[in-house]
């Protein structure tokens, strides 16, 4: 090879070397003494369940993401579940994930050093995946040291440690992908989400950082075949803290409740309310006597501060009133009529809510275009509407005390067609003003269109469930 090749190569060598990080040229790092050092830490888990007939069987911790996987090993013929967990106290408390444990008969826990001591279940939460049990031995345990998942990084180094495919004790490395994933599993996520190799069999067990600290609780992993894509998912310790403190004092997770049903807030309904930014979540309903409405707060308020915590998403508000002390009185600061507001809400324990019928599964089809001589039709809105009578009671199956206009077409253009619209829906108030009738529709609309044609905001009733919705006019053609 001549000089002027091996030149070229050495240069691009050269170059190659400058593109990479600091650490990746010094060699990436060894985790032999940090692995060493928390393995004792992590246990693994077996359980043993009663045989189910097949026909009886139904998971009770699924994601409507069927790529979405929480991933332990499960031996349908002897019912033998494998997981992992951690051991967070020296007498003998483990975390791990509710689904590993769910429905076991006897829950096994095999420590480092392979001893077997079979657990006892201290308390279960279904909303966050995380189960508490607890083992009694003469063994010297050895605590993992609990982190904050606020303080870390997209980027960090993580370690995650546990059971896959029931082979024991297992480390994989990996970085901190994203945070704050909501991955449709619960009410409250908020995922880590890592590119950290993790398999079945790896559910409940920890994910440290660089410190030897837990930052996470590995318990979900994106896949297409089963396997590791290098998408999984943690929940952030200090979301499970708050969670397992409460099981390991009584047992069972008694969460706030203020009785407000929210949704997102957007670019249109933040126009439509004249807030600059869309920030904060809009207030679809309350419940009756809840605290919130003995408060003041009303539907169609924004809520942008609970409790001192300024509100960016659902999520984010759930969970904190979730964690708020029953009995404490919160501030919460409101968006209402182009002005800020502030209320005192007084916290209630939450009883279990049951389940409410959604519309998934259901079709519905746009008009394709409109008569405009019908009265019935708002153009500006691409909708056709139909005053509340016994016919239209009937005919759209509507609750008898049904005030407001029903909807009868939606039409192509229409941006209710994106905003999820339906034919049935009863258009209860505009803009946070009631309509009895068509006329009242029509003039509320037209109100939207004197000022600069900004976006309406309807307070819509679907099978007696309210939520809003801001529609954009149609523009004047």
């Amino acid at each position: 090879m001549t000089f002027r090749k091996h030149l070229k190569y050495i240069l691009a060598a050269a170059v190659l070397l400058q593109s990479l990080p600091a650490a990746a040229q010094g060699g990436l790092p060894s985790f032999a003494d940090l692995a060493e050092r928390l393995i004792p830490s992590v246990v693994n888990i077996s359980t043993i369940s009663r045989d189910t007939p097949e026909e009886e069987k139904s998971p009770d911790f699924v994601s409507p993401n069927p790529a979405i996987e929480h991933f332990f090993n499960q031996k349908e013929n002897n019912q033998v579940a494998l997981g992992s967990g951690f051991i967070i106290s020296e007498d003998g408390y483990i975390v791990t994930n509710y689904h590993v444990i769910d429905k076991a008969e006897v829950i096994n826990v095999i420590l480092s050093d392979n001893t077997k001591v079979e657990a006892e279940l201290i308390g279960t939460d279904l909303k966050t995946d995380i189960a508490l049990i607890k083992i009694t031995t003469n063994k010297k345990l050895s605590p993992a040291v609990i982190g904050n998942s606020d303080h870390i990084r997209v980027g960090d180094w993580v370690l995650a440690i546990g059971n896959p495919f029931g082979l024991g004790g297992s480390v994989t490395a990996g970085i901190v992908s994203a945070k704050s994933r909501d991955i449709e599993s619960g009410p409250y996520d908020n995922f880590i989400q890592t590119d950290a190799s993790i398999n079945q069999g790896s559910s409940g067990g920890p994910m440290f950082n660089m410190q030897g600290e837990v930052i996470g609780i590995n318990s979900a992993i994106f896949s297409t075949s089963g396997g590791n894509m290098g998408i999984g998912f943690a929940i952030p310790v200090n979301q499970a803290g708050w969670v397992i403190e409460q099981l390991k004092n009584s047992g069972e997770v008694k969460r706030g409740w203020i009785g407000i049903k929210i949704q997102p807030n957007t670019e249109e309904i933040a126009a439509a309310v004249g807030l600059s930014v869309s920030n904060g979540v809009l207030v679809s309903g309350l419940a009756e006597n809840s605290p919130a409405a003995k408060a003041g707060i009303q539907a169609g308020d924004i809520v942008l501060n609970f409790d001192g915590h300024d509100i960016d998403n659902t999520k984010n508000l759930s969970r904190l009133v979730a964690e708020t002390a029953v009995g404490h009185t919160a501030p919460i600061e409101i968006w209402r009529n182009k002005q800020k507001l502030n209320f005192k809400v007084p916290v209630e324990l939450m009883s279990e809510e049951p389940s409410v019928p959604g519309n998934a599964g259901s079709e519905q089809k746009a008009a394709p275009a409109e008569k405009a001589e019908d009265p019935y039709v708002i153009r500006e809105l691409g909708i056709k509407v139909s005053e509340i009578d016994a016919a239209a009671l009937d005919k759209f199956q509507l609750p008898p005390d049904s005030k407001g206009v029903v909807v009868s077409e939606i039409y192509s253009y229409s941006d209710a067609v994106n905003k999820g619209l339906r034919i049935g829906d009863v258009i209860v108030k505009v803009d946070k003003k009631d309509v009895f009738n068509v006329e009242d529709l029509k003039n509320f609309v037209n109100e939207a269109r004197r000022e600069n044609n900004r976006p309406v905001l309807l307070l819509v009733q679907d099978k007696g469930i309210l939520h809003f919705a801001a529609i954009k006019l149609v523009e004047k053609k």
